[in-house]
């Protein structure tokens, strides 16, 4: 068990210092970063915001629907741990819902409707430089141990450094730019979801994993199946085959 904890920290940190290259897909990064995550330490849920051209905070990678609407919820009424996690580049947490109450009470309200008893907020933050937060759920009352809690924060210090990579001035806006790509991408994710879900009759949780597999076993980056199955270009069956067929490209 404590070798198997091991090799998903060290995959997770993997995951976090991959570098961004080419056409390399900083949803499908984050995505993986946060359900790395959620089964390495043992959390009920996982998700990260990061801040666009505006410095508004948008979700960009959550570990299920439900994960999203309450990170959505916190971004729309500007209360909770997340917004406060970007905004002071420190950490935010509570470790039952009393707490919670306290702190934010219309949050709070949400995430036990929810079934959430405890929460963690982290800064993507390097420096002076916050680019969002990495949220993280539990269903029951506590903190995370000390040892967890600065693995968790080296995870998202590693993740930051390797989105900024410590550019030069000018390639700095190209990082800006993938950024608010991955922010951009992210939309065409959810209508792909809301079309994969009503076409094979599942919840958004499975059309998202259907997505991402499709997507692996094509070499295709997350935001280009997800745009191709909403503009009809790649269909996407219900179960994967094994051996899958091409993309079906317009002629």
């Amino acid at each position: 068990m404590v070798q198997d904890r091991e090799r998903r920290l060290i995959d997770a940190f993997l995951v976090a210092t991959r570098t961004l290259v080419g056409d390399y897909d900083v949803v499908e990064m984050l995505q993986t970063l946060v359900d790395e995550v959620v089964e390495t330490f043992g959390l009920d849920a996982a998700g990260i915001t990061l801040a666009n051209r505006e410095r508004e905070l948008e979700v960009v990678a959550a570990t299920s629907t439900q994960t999203t609407l309450l990170e959505l919820l916190q971004l729309e009424s500007g209360e909770g741990p997340c917004v406060e996690a970007y905004a002071s580049g420190s950490v935010r947490k509570a470790g039952s819902l009393e707490e919670m109450r306290r702190n934010w009470p219309g949050f709070a309200a949400a995430a036990e409707a929810a079934g959430f008893a405890s929460v963690l907020s982290i800064p993507l933050r390097a420096r002076d430089t916050v680019l969002g937060s990495m949220n993280l759920f539990r269903s029951s009352p506590g903190d995370l141990d000390e040892r967890d809690l600065a693995a968790v924060r080296a995870l998202t210090d590693v993740a930051t450094i390797t989105i900024l990579q410590q550019r030069s001035a000018d390639q700095a806006a190209r990082a800006q730019e993938q950024l608010q790509q991955a922010l951009d991408s992210r939309v065409a994710i959810e209508q792909a979801k809301g079309f994969l879900a009503n076409t094979h009759r599942v919840d958004p949780d499975e059309a998202f994993a259907l997505l991402r597999r499709w997507a692996r076993s094509h070499n295709v980056l997350l935001q280009d199946a997800a745009r191709g199955v909403t503009e009809r270009r790649f269909v996407i069956p219900p179960i994967d085959s094994v051996l899958p067929s091409a993309p079906r490209t317009p002629r």
